[in-house]
């Protein structure tokens, strides 16, 4: 069952502005991995569904959240059909996101008022995503579509709010175009998690990646 409830979910995806998308299938890894986002300023933390068994690996991360990471939000990631977002939301996922928009997937989230981010691709979509409930979209894959995108889409819908993925780096130039086309907030993947930093498990690097992000996020809004 969800901790947070939607209205906290949204205004902390809001607040903070990033949500740090991240697999691993090591729950060690991937416990130092969250630990480090929280150290930088990270309060809500997307788990991709991309391996086997990720949801044991899900179910611990929240434990663990919930006990020792007070106000972390956990969401799941990679949901493409209703049958996994009811999996996840039985563990504890506070928001479920997908790479594409399944009509499915929405009454099961909202029946438990839990936030769902569907992937979308065109203005129709994020039109019919809104429609069955979903307050916030996640333009994807945002490094095809680019800021403009965004921009165009929020001048006749300006109500609208964007989760944007895909092509987004810790970097000012970067961040500054997409938060200034519009959108509410950004998931963060590989670029804030840097191959060698996992390897050699310098967490403190990533805490850094975050904090630096963050900081360029309150700036350029």
């Amino acid at each position: 069952m969800a901790k947070y409830d939607k209205l906290q979910v949204l205004m902390t995806m809001h607040e903070t502005g990033i949500v740090p998308v991240f697999y691993n299938s090591d729950l060690e890894v991937s416990k130092n991995v969250l630990k480090a986002c929280y150290d930088g300023g990270i309060r809500a933390f997307e788990f991709a569904n991309r391996g086997d068994f990720a949801q044991e690996v899900f179910g611990e991360l929240v434990k663990y959240a919930n006990a020792e990471l007070p106000g972390m939000i956990m969401g799941i990631g990679s949901v493409v059909d209703p049958g996994t977002a009811s999996l996840y939301i039985q563990l504890g996922a506070n928001f479920v996101v997908g790479p594409l928009f399944n009509p499915a997937v929405a009454p099961v989230c909202n029946r438990r008022l839990i936030p769902y981010c569907p992937g979308c691709g065109s203005v129709t979509e994020v039109g019919m995503a809104q429609e069955a409930g979903c307050d916030v979209c996640k333009v994807f894959p945002g490094d095809v579509l680019g800021p403009k995108f965004v921009k165009g889409l929020r001048a006749p819908m300006p109500w609208t709010k964007i989760m944007v993925t895909g092509g987004v780096k810790p970097e000012k130039e970067n961040l500054e175009g997409w938060f200034k086309a519009g959108v509410t907030c950004v998931g963060m993947g590989s670029n804030l998690f840097p191959k060698d930093a996992i390897a050699a498990k310098d967490w403190g690097k990533i805490s850094q990646l975050c904090r630096e992000a963050l900081a360029i996020v309150r700036e350029v809004r």
